[in-house]
């Protein structure tokens, strides 16, 4: 059996993609990948939403 036959399996997540072809471990792993991802988005949420209120205190009257 060649290795090309073997269907790839993607290092990254896409929202969607069929999950039947991973292992459970490969779905543990795809957990915490995405969790970090929140946490990173969701730090990008706060440090926009302080910067707004930064900018909002400089320029009232």
């Amino acid at each position: 059996m060649f290795d090309d036959e073997q269907p790839k399996k993607p290092v990254a997540h896409e929202v969607g993609m069929r999950l039947d072809t991973l292992s459970v471990e490969e779905l543990a792993d795809r957990i915490v990948l995405l969790e970090g991802e929140i946490a990173r988005l969701k730090a990008a949420i706060e440090a926009k939403g302080k910067t707004r209120s930064e900018a909002e205190s400089i320029f009232k009257i």
